[in-house]
């Protein structure tokens, strides 16, 4: 996802965010929350590949062309980081729930 999005910001002519610590860590986070969280993290990827799949590939179709695809790509841009963070909110902040135990 981190690619396609990289992606979608070169098009809409913003930088690409470097991945944040939080990004890094979304997966083992999130594995490690589990129940709800993961579920919904699960589900909101599911839903952001299919937000960015047609979209790039429309971008990528517009700019073949010769056309300038900066206003759209912004907005896709814009939906990407939206729903981005929304998935990093998913994951509990590092610590609170204290070191991973298992038998």
């Amino acid at each position: 996802m981190l690619d396609a999005g990289a992606a979608v910001a070169m098009l809409a002519g913003v930088a690409a965010e470097k991945p944040c610590t939080a990004e890094r860590g979304f997966v083992a986070a999130i594995r490690d929350a589990g129940g709800w969280r993961l579920e919904l993290a699960r589900d909101g990827m599911a839903d952001l590949r299919a937000m960015l799949q047609p979209g790039l590939s429309a971008l990528l179709a517009v700019k073949a062309r010769g056309n300038d695809a900066s206003g759209a790509a912004l907005t896709l841009w814009e939906e990407y980081r939206a729903a981005r963070d929304a998935l990093l909110a998913l994951a509990p902040e590092a610590g609170i729930m204290g070191p991973r135990r298992s038998a």
